[in-house]
């Protein structure tokens, strides 16, 4: 019983999420995730603490 139940979880997410990608516009991912690394690896480096000179030899 518990494979039927799951199986149809997963078609019923599969069906909602094509339609949904299908009819409204669903924004790109993998777009906003390297987007949002830009953004904290510029912040990064912005707000660093600099390097003691110990440290660099």
């Amino acid at each position: 019983m518990g494979i039927i139940r799951s199986g149809f979880s997963f078609i019923l997410g599969s069906v909602f999420g094509i339609y949904v990608a299908q009819n409204y516009e669903v924004p790109n991912i993998r777009k906003l995730a390297n987007t949002g690394l830009l953004i904290a690896k510029h912040i990064e480096e912005t707000y660093r603490k600099p390097k003691k000179r110990d440290e660099d030899e």
